[in-house]
């Protein structure tokens, strides 16, 4: 299913400008910001949500986005929390079996797609309920310090390992909040089998948590934590899609196989 990292609030420009002059920039008429060659990266969608500009006061206060609404000025944001509300998480009756191996989802992406010649390759599994379990082998293609992974690469897979789980619920939805704890340190050649469970669902959000191991051998289960993730997700239509990134891409996805209409393109 399609998903990218939305994040929440974002304005994206090649100037050296930071958020703040960005959202002076943009003012209350953020449409005529665009018309100077700012470009609205989140739609209202995902922003309305997914608790854009919801931080408390003593986190920093908060700042007029260039989207209208608020977001989280200086500070610490608050750990993810269950709403009340939150339902129990189903498969779709027409979601790939338990055992039933996963393909990549596009091409291009970074974490699954072949071609991506350093990207991280990574193979995926349906668990039981709603869990898929993740491995790659991390490469010096990945480093960040000499001889260990990247932090950033291992929170991408973190996080497309959650996201696949958006196969088995059958909802197009992009990633809006991304949580990751760093345990142990991850070497170069590694194997990194990260399981992922969806653990709830309130209205369009969607609740996943993620822990990674350093596995001995492919297909191996136990090994150091090394890593934890929590992420929310928020649905949204396929149009999002079209609009904000490759519409002749995820159109042509959707015609593949007969045009079967399974959204497997990540813009």
């Amino acid at each position: 299913m399609t998903h990218h990292n939305q994040g929440t609030v974002r304005c994206s420009r090649n100037t050296g400008l930071g958020v703040d002059a960005l959202a002076d920039a943009a003012g209350s008429d953020f449409g005529a910001a665009t018309s100077q060659g700012y470009r609205e990266v989140v739609s209202p969608l995902v922003t309305d949500n997914a608790g854009a500009g919801n931080a408390p006061a003593d986190l920093g206060g908060q700042l007029a986005g260039p989207l209208g609404g608020q977001r989280p000025g200086p500070g610490l944001l608050q750990p993810l929390v269950l709403p009340a509300d939150v339902g129990v998480a189903v498969a779709a009756p027409e979601a790939p079996t338990p055992g039933t191996t996963l393909g990549q989802h596009y091409a291009r992406c970074y974490g699954c797609g072949s071609a991506q010649p350093a990207g991280l390759h990574m193979t995926f599994a349906v668990g039981d309920d709603v869990r898929v379990v993740s491995e790659f082998v991390v490469t010096e293609d990945h480093e960040g310090a000499p001889g260990l992974a990247h932090g950033g690469l291992l929170t991408a897979a973190l996080d497309e390992t959650q996201a696949a789980l958006l196969w088995l619920l059958r909802m197009p939805a992009v990633t809006a909040r991304l949580e990751t704890d760093f345990l142990a340190p991850v070497p170069v050649g590694s194997i990194v089998r990260i399981e992922a469970s969806c653990i709830g669902l309130s209205d369009r959000k969607i609740y996943t948590t993620a822990e990674g191991r350093l596995i001995a051998a492919p297909g191996g289960v136990d090994g150091v934590l090394a890593l934890r993730s929590a992420a929310l997700f928020v649905t949204v239509p396929v149009e999002h899609f079209r609009a904000f990134g490759r519409a002749d891409l995820v159109d042509a996805s959707m015609n593949r196989d007969g045009g079967a209409g399974r959204v497997e393109v990540n813009p």
